[in-house]
């Protein structure tokens, strides 16, 4: 059983809070609440310890003799803040301990997780930015909040993500402990499959359900990095931690992954764009022929976006490729790693019913520098954590010759 702490701010996402309790509580997981007395207002004590079945101390002078602001944080295997207002991000940033949850985080020496949720306008505020690019560069975890309905009429950038999610990511810290070898680095991600349209209705795509590139970006989330996901027409539920950018076509997914890799660390072409798309896109739906004979298709080839990018590429960079293909695929593969200037590319065999839409992977690894490695069947969140740790590698051995990574 893990010893959780969960922090709770005073915000309308408060009432949120209770369901990522229960959801740490049904997995069998012991929680120490610790709400602030603003939290107080919207959801008081006894739903709290109710729901932990655990007493609530919310003031350093509660049972003093215990020194309770000092032993919650000793005892915590993990803190998790949700939601987490700006003003326990700058108070938590700058080290002021002026009741017991800011006690409870100077003294943690666990993974914390950071859940933040506030209005767009105070989100994006510089200094509350600077606050979490401390937060960040010392290790902890801070989500990027999601994008939707915020208090009263207001949406945008600032909602408390799904609690499932904010346990989930939880969990693969805790899992990893204070291994945050991505912490203060930009990882952008693509996955999906890109669909380009034919006709009002119909469009050339593939079978990609973004599963991969999915479990790749929850995964550099929980090693700490800052993520934009670039997602082209996938159906997965969101992740936490991370900026997310939906795309539909090839063109589309370029300018996203172009845009959002020019301060990236770590660029990941997960996503499989369509190599070709119709010449033109009729206005209408196109209609069956008299004789039933279709009409002849036009087809322009797509940029490459992972040899666009190879192409540019910054010193320090790391750029992985993938490479989907049904029959030869380690020669294939070794041509593209090349061709795209990539210094890994990941291989797998794809087909019917095999990897697309599954829970499961097999996939070789080609480093640029000729090393090879083979991984049999294994869940594609194990497959993500391994091209990590490659990479990871790929990025000290930079810094190790002199590099800017």
């Amino acid at each position: 059983m893990t010893e959780v702490v969960l922090g709770v701010c005073g915000g309308i996402a408060a009432y949120k809070a209770c369901e990522l309790l229960r959801l740490f509580t049904e997995s069998g997981h012991g929680v120490r609440v610790v709400p602030t007395a603003s939290a107080l207002r919207f959801v008081g004590a006894p739903t709290w310890a109710a729901l932990s079945g655990r007493p609530v101390a919310t003031e350093v002078w509660d049972d003093a003799h215990e020194v309770p602001h000092v032993r919650i944080g000793r005892a915590a295997e993990l803190v998790v803040v949700a939601p987490a207002t700006a003003d326990l991000l700058a108070k938590a940033a700058h080290g002021i301990a002026d009741d017991l949850l800011t006690n409870t985080l100077l003294t943690a020496t666990c993974p914390v997780v950071y859940a933040p949720a506030m209005h767009t306008e105070m989100w994006e505020n510089p200094a509350t930015q600077a606050n979490v690019a401390t937060l960040r560069a010392r290790g902890a975890v801070v989500i990027e909040p999601a994008v939707g309905r915020l208090t009263g009429a207001d949406t945008g950038k600032g909602r408390l993500p799904d609690p499932s999610a904010i346990f989930e990511l939880a969990l693969r810290v805790h899992r990893r402990g204070l291994a945050f070898d991505f912490a203060g680095r930009h990882v952008v991600v693509s996955a999906g499959g890109t669909r380009e349209p034919l006709d009002p209705v119909r469009f050339i795509g593939n079978r990609s359900s973004g599963k991969q590139g999915y479990a790749l970006a929850r995964a550099a989330a929980a090693r700490g990095a800052r993520v934009t996901l670039v997602a082209a027409n996938v159906t997965l539920p969101d992740p936490a931690g991370m900026e997310i950018v939906r795309v539909g076509t090839t063109e589309e997914l370029r300018a996203a992954v172009v845009k959002a890799s020019g301060d990236a660390d770590v660029v990941v072409m997960a996503a499989a764009p369509a190599d070709f798309r119709p010449a033109t896109v009729a206005q209408r739906k196109i209609k069956k022929t008299e004789d039933g004979t279709p009409e002849a298709i036009t087809l322009v080839t797509n940029p490459d976006i992972a040899a666009e990018l190879g192409a540019s590429k910054r010193p320090g960079q790391v750029l992985v490729a993938f490479a989907a293909e049904t029959h030869d695929a380690l020669e294939h593969a070794r041509a593209k790693l090349i061709k795209k200037r990539a210094d890994l590319i990941v291989v797998n065999e794809v087909g019917v019913d095999r990897v697309f839409g599954a829970d499961h992977n097999e996939v070789t690894l080609l480093g640029a520098d000729g090393s090879t490695q083979s991984f049999g069947q294994l869940r594609k969140d194990d497959v993500a954590d391994m091209i990590w740790d490659e990479v990871a590698a790929l990025l000290e051995r930079q810094v190790g010759d002199g590099g800017t990574a």
